[in-house]
């Protein structure tokens, strides 16, 4: 079986459609549950997942091999459904934070991980802003570098930092105000 990198040397030498359909195979799921991630809506998801492998298929030519694929399949992925969300709801980032206020000073002491319940969390991820969703999943989820992350977002490395340092928290006061309060 082909590395994505063998395969994606062998498509930028010619068009050689069968060799992207191996790629869209061995990632189809994946992006899928991404932007399903986002969107909730399954017939949705499969329409951004299609537009996400029509982007990556054009813009294959510009893969540096920087990264691994995957990883910039996922920031393609992340990108498109941040956008997508940006655009049908209207929400800016800068925006959001600011009417969406953490208090400064809260007590981040790490619950017990048998306290976390994955419903609970995944109740809180839906709470909060889809950039801060993305940044949590690409580091927690798809183990990414802060330098891969930053790169996806368009965005430098110190901010890139501070705002996965901001959701964060945000979850953590979120899921503790809800969640650990009766324990």
């Amino acid at each position: 079986m082909s590395t994505d990198e063998e395969i994606i040397s062998k498509l930028t030498k010619g068009d050689q459609k069968s060799l992207y359909d191996l790629l869209y195979k061995r990632y189809y799921k994946k992006v899928l549950d991404k932007c399903f991630s986002f969107v909730r809506d399954r017939r949705l998801a499969e329409e951004l997942t299609e537009d996400v492998f029509s982007k990556t298929y054009e813009k294959l030519g510009s893969f540096k091999h920087q990264s691994r694929f995957s990883s910039w399949l996922y920031a393609i992925t992340y990108n498109h459904c941040i956008d997508y969300l940006r655009e049908k709801k209207k929400i800016n980032y800068p925006e959001w934070n600011n009417q969406n206020e953490i208090p400064e000073i809260i007590d981040e002491t790490e619950p017990q991980l048998s306290a976390i319940n994955y419903e609970n969390l995944q109740a809180i991820l839906e709470l909060i802003h889809p950039e801060e969703k993305a940044l949590l999943m690409m580091k927690y989820l798809d183990d990414l570098s802060i330098k891969e992350i930053s790169r996806a977002l368009r965005i430098s490395e110190n901010a890139a930092k501070m705002r996965l340092k901001r959701a964060r928290t945000r979850v953590f006061y979120l899921y503790s105000d809800r969640f650990l309060k009766e324990i």
